[in-house]
């Protein structure tokens, strides 16, 4: 399986990058937006990558970074999502925008990307929402990072109260002061948390 392919650029295309190795074999993979505008104007790179073996051949999936094709390698886990899909999902919107849209339930997002409907975008939620949220690191107004929930209880109070208007970024915030206060439970959470927004 190949997992990196890093070397020369001969070609290079807003969706395909070929790229010559040392042993002098070229690789054509299709590639993401990001991975795109991270190569552009370079002589040579390094892609992760990821290979599709199939039937009618084998294909090589280009990206930007380990975070990204970790991200390509869920959105292609459910059912109806291939890697062409994946890859263009990847080229509307980055890494971090796809799994806020999926933590956040974020249908209308999601579904403006090309190519998928608004029942994928619901698929994609219902059976990536809770791998991708304890993943989003969310940003306060002033860009610093917020800690990761990462307990179910924790995320269900991040749930409630997003149900509720606030924002991710302003639950995870509200939630993290709910417990440095003693706060245990879920209900408990919730309470201090919505007596201090």
């Amino acid at each position: 399986m190949i997992g990196f392919v890093r070397g020369k650029i001969l070609d290079l295309t807003p969706e395909t990058a070929l790229v010559e190795t040392a042993s002098g074999v070229g690789f054509e993979l299709l590639i993401t937006g990001a991975a795109y505008s991270s190569l552009a104007g370079k002589k040579e790179c390094g892609l992760y990558a990821y290979m599709q073996t199939r039937e009618d051949g084998v294909s090589l999936f280009g990206f930007a970074s380990r975070e990204e094709k970790e991200m390509f390698l869920k959105l292609v886990s459910v059912s109806g999502v291939g890697p062409k899909l994946g890859i263009t999902i990847l080229s509307g919107m980055s890494a971090g925008d796809v799994a806020a849209a999926i933590a956040t339930s974020d249908v209308k997002k999601l579904s403006s990307v090309k190519g998928m409907g608004k029942k994928t975008a619901e698929r994609l939620i219902l059976e990536l929402r809770e791998k991708v949220a304890s993943s989003v690191v969310a940003k306060t107004a002033e860009g610093e990072p917020v800690p990761v929930i990462v307990s179910d209880g924790d995320e269900d109070a991040v749930v409630a109260l997003m149900t509720l208007g606030f924002t991710r970024s302003e639950s995870v915030k509200a939630i993290s002061r709910a417990k440095a206060q003693g706060a245990k439970s879920v209900e408990d959470v919730i309470m201090i948390a919505l007596k201090g927004m």
